[in-house]
């Protein structure tokens, strides 16, 4: 495996495509009349960026972003303004794009210590004389 390229909205400019619709919540009048909401869409299946390696790394990882047709979907309606959204909606992917390519750190079998070990079975003997105590005289 290589290491991949700092994938930034930059060098995705020209795939990127951007929508605007009403944006829900709180705002009054504005959230009723203003198409703040901010909906980027990267179609991951067609780039011509990506390598195939990347495009590969984009659709396992962020799936859950993904239409079925392999578009990546980045909405922001945080703000008031279409602009803030805008620029929010390229920073989150930038983020999500730069978290899939985090290489996740290898597990480390580890074996508990001897101390761990007989303080369990010493815990475990307290509780099955506790309850040994607990037993009716008739049984």
């Amino acid at each position: 495996m290589t290491t991949h390229r700092k994938l930034t909205a930059a060098l995705l400019a020209h795939e990127l495509d951007f929508s605007t619709a009403r944006s829900g919540g709180p705002g009054g009048q504005n959230v009723n009349k203003v198409n703040t909401k901010v909906i980027l869409k990267f179609d991951v299946a067609r780039s011509q960026v990506l390598t195939d390696e990347e495009r590969d790394i984009i659709t396992q990882k962020l799936s859950a972003s993904m239409t079925n047709e392999g578009v990546l979907m980045v909405v922001a309606q945080e703000s008031r303004s279409q602009l803030t959204n805008k620029e929010t909606a390229i920073e989150k992917l930038e983020k999500m794009l730069a978290k899939a390519f985090v290489k996740k750190k290898a597990r480390k079998a580890t074996k508990p210590t001897k101390g761990a070990v007989q303080e369990r079975i010493k815990g475990k003997k307290q509780r099955s004389e506790k309850k040994k105590w607990r037993q009716s005289p008739t049984d």
